[in-house]
């Protein structure tokens, strides 16, 4: 930089050292770049969010030291660079529209050619309006809402990890214990204590975050922070379109299927059912795609008809579709159309008139979503006689659907829906193993598509590679498991396999734990958790993963502050009167142990139940990752 550089004076010199200060919390002379945004404010010197990156990714570039830390000297160096009015020709102007997509880019410390990244702004849009409306009433969001679509205000508000802990709890509810979220202070440290108890939470969700960590989203990286919401997103919207919460879902089974087949859909593929179930009933053409087939709003007009006729049966609930509008022959004023009678069913989120028209397969796959969350009217339809409302589907267990959600955390493609039949051709079983380093030899794997006669034997050959496997290389205990077993989507051989694979994955996490994972046995997990509690004089010591103990979370809650001291609020902590615990009470232990746990960094998978009920099995890769946590912490 150069040119003619704005003088300081000694006052305001001095006014930005008290601005350094309040930032650099830990007195080391040094703040983070992803502090940098907020070190402006308190400079009362406020830039827009992408504009502070543009400067942290040229800065960066030229770091020296590359230690990415900005000391009082080379802070004052760009405040004065700012100052002087010299940033339009100093750093290069990155941001530019193009069709709805920006793209933002510059040179880091890795790469002098630079990166380039793009986002839809239809998709922030899109969530921006969503979470005004999702979070418009909650008290802890009200410095944040609501969001302005039209700026970047979205990558700005993630900062403090509030509105991502919201959002998390109003897809899955209780994920979070709110108790456990900072939204008083807004200190740099408390805030990325936020961004990590977010990260850990989604990804206990099955939400993927293994290339996200809280410098990206305190830094605002817009390709991330959209792609982290929609995963949250969509995790709520899909979260009931599933057979084993509606049962009236049966009824969307052709006749050449069975309900194995059916239970292996996806969620998009059963909502492209229901959707084609009411075209059909409105004698009209059906849809294959979100995208195509659904830009001229037809199929939209007559979906939203058969709705409000199945409610004003079932319901009483008279809303009268206004269908004048297909006759209207510009698409994108048809589209407006359309929305305005969605908006009469209160589900008018996600697209835009210009999001029908482009088929944008994404938020059309989201709209959708909210229209059957809102108005699906199966449930009543299944009854009458026939064989299909005689069936019945038992609702996903707790363990299941830890399993799922660990898988899904991992990036597995594609996505498991169910955990048995998703698994049934073994390629998930594959992924896997590659999770916990045992080489698969993928030249022995049959994959996708495949043939229309000998299929099932295809994917019986991975489910037999995958058993040899098992036992050959990573040794595990397959007592009286075959091939047949997983492709058949036996409940009890599948979890058999699935429970080592997560075993080992979260033992991988142990310093001495080897790349097999069976170095540490659980004699040395329990052991560590009553020396760890015994050295910081906690009253509480368990004699194994099944003592009753644990049922009160106290064990794990009295490990939490051995491990990180300060972080539990014992005022929160119930406590057994006269020698009892409340239900109730041992569950809100729980929910706050958990919860605990993820914000200091842990990434636990154990939901509340687990320990209340003291399923050894997942009490173990609870401990096991605060052991993990807490011996990586010490070696810091």
């Amino acid at each position: 930089m150069e040119n003619h550089v704005t003088q300081i004076s000694r006052d305001d010199l001095d006014d930005l050292r008290d601005a350094f200060n309040r930032i650099d919390v830990d007195n080391s002379g040094y703040v983070s770049d992803f502090e940098l945004q907020e070190l402006f404010r308190e400079a009362n010197f406020c830039l827009p969010g992408y504009k502070v990156r543009e400067i942290v990714e040229i800065f960066i570039a030229g770091d020296t030291n590359k230690d990415e830390k900005i000391s009082f000297d080379e802070f004052v160096s760009i405040y004065q660079e700012l100052k002087s009015k010299e940033l339009s020709e100093t750093f290069r102007k990155t941001v530019r529209r193009r069709d709805g997509i920006r793209s933002f880019g510059g040179t880091s410390g890795n790469s002098s050619e630079g990166t380039q990244h793009s986002y839809s702004d239809e998709e922030k849009v899109a969530f921006v309006n969503w979470i005004n409306k999702a979070l418009a009433k909650d008290p802890d969001c009200q410095h944040l809402l609501p969001m302005n679509p039209d700026d970047e205000s979205l990558f700005t508000s993630v900062r403090d990890g509030i509105l991502l802990c919201k959002m998390i709890n109003h897809s899955q509810p209780d994920t979070i214990d709110e108790r456990v979220i900072n939204t008083k202070k807004h200190a740099t440290f408390k805030m990325t204590e936020n961004l990590v108890l977010a990260l850990n939470s989604a990804s206990a969700i099955g939400c993927t975050v293994v290339s996200i960590d809280a410098h990206d989203l305190m830094a605002g990286k817009p390709h991330l922070v959209l792609g982290l919401l929609w995963q949250i997103i969509k995790v709520g919207l899909f979260a009931d379109i599933e057979i084993g919460k509606n049962e009236g879902l049966i009824g969307l089974m052709t006749d050449k299927e069975n309900l194995d087949e059916l239970m292996s859909l996806s969620p998009e593929e059963l909502l492209l059912r229901w959707v084609n179930r009411h075209l059909r009933n409105a004698g009209t053409d059906t849809i294959s795609n979100f995208s195509e087939d659904i830009k001229d709003s037809r199929a939209y007009f007559h979906l939203l008809e058969q709705i409000s006729l199945q409610e004003e049966q079932e319901y009483k609930l008279k809303v009268k579709i206004d269908m004048s509008g297909l006759s209207v022959r510009d698409l994108d004023q048809r589209a407006e159309l359309m929305l305005q009678q969605a908006a009469r069913l209160d589900c008018r989120q996600f697209v835009s008139p210009h999001d029908v028209t482009s088929g944008n397969s994404k938020l059309n796959i989201a709209f959708v979503a909210n229209l059957y969350n809102m108005h699906h009217g199966v449930q009543k339809e299944i009854n009458g006689g026939n064989s299909i409302g005689t069936i019945h589907v038992e609702p996903e267990t707790n363990e299941e659907k830890t399993f799922r959600n660990w898988m899904n955390s991992l990036g597995v493609s594609p996505r498991v829906n169910h955990l048995y039949w998703d698994l049934c051709d073994g390629l998930i079983i594959m992924q896997l193993y590659e999770k916990v380093n045992v080489p698969v030899n993928w030249k022995k794997v049959n994959n996708p598509p495949y043939p229309v006669l000998g299929a099932n034997m295809k994917k019986l050959e991975n489910c037999n590679y995958a058993v040899k496997l098992g036992r050959d290389e990573a040794r595990f205990s397959l007592v009286g498991i075959g091939g047949e077993n997983l492709n058949e989507g036996s409940r009890m051989h599948t979890l058999a396999l699935v429970w080592q694979l997560m075993r080992r994955y979260t033992m991988s996490v142990l310093p001495d734990a080897g790349q097999g994972g069976d170095k540490v046995e659980d004699q040395v997990i329990l052991n560590w958790v009553n020396n760890t509690l015994s050295q910081k004089r906690k009253d509480t010591q368990i004699s194994s993963f099944k003592d009753k103990l644990i049922s009160t979370s106290l064990p794990v809650i009295d490990l939490i502050d051995a491990i990180a001291p300060g972080t539990v609020k014992w005022d929160m902590v119930k406590r057994a009167q006269k020698g009892v615990l409340k239900e109730a009470d041992k569950l809100n232990n729980a929910k706050y142990a958990i919860s605990l746990a993820r914000k200091i960094g842990a990434r636990v998978y154990v939901q509340p139940e687990d320990l209340v009920k003291v399923n050894p099995k997942m009490v173990l890769t609870l401990f096991a990752s605060l052991m993990g946590h807490g011996l990586n912490k010490a070696k810091r």
